[in-house]
């Protein structure tokens, strides 16, 4: 068992989807740090100034209670609402970006040829429509 374990973790399509995971934490946190400190102040200034994360209708406000603990407010929190789905925007078009210039540098990936079940699956079809 042991040594099934070993041939399993050692295969490349392991490896190299752990290298992807790593890469996209990583590239995540850059995109992030794009959107949070670069693109999101320029969407608060171009909309008057506003800052998003700090929107919210509050339920209830906070209160101190008698023994001296602080009862926080209770607030439906739109504005990082909106942060996020800026962000989901943001991050989706530079994800394409990507994707668009990993396809002009490194050209299309060619189709697969196809399994023998195919083949033969492809000729039975033909034959029916004959």
């Amino acid at each position: 068992m042991l040594k099934e374990f070993k041939e399993f973790i050692m295969t490349g399509n392991v490896i190299d989807f752990a290298i992807a995971v790593i890469l996209a934490g990583a590239v995540g946190l850059v995109v992030n740090g794009f959107v949070n400190d670069i693109i999101m102040p320029i969407v608060g200034h171009f909309a008057g100034g506003i800052d998003f994360g700090s929107m919210a209708y509050e339920l209830s406000p906070a209160e101190t209670m008698e023994d001296g603990t602080v009862k926080p407010a209770n607030a439906i929190r739109y504005g990082a609402w909106i942060n996020t789905i800026i962000s989901l925007i943001i991050v989706g078009w530079v994800l394409f970006m990507m994707a668009k210039a990993k396809v002009r540098f490194m050209g299309a990936a060619p189709d697969p040829d196809p399994t023998p079940d195919q083949t033969l699956l492809g000729e039975i079809r033909d034959l029916l429509k004959k």
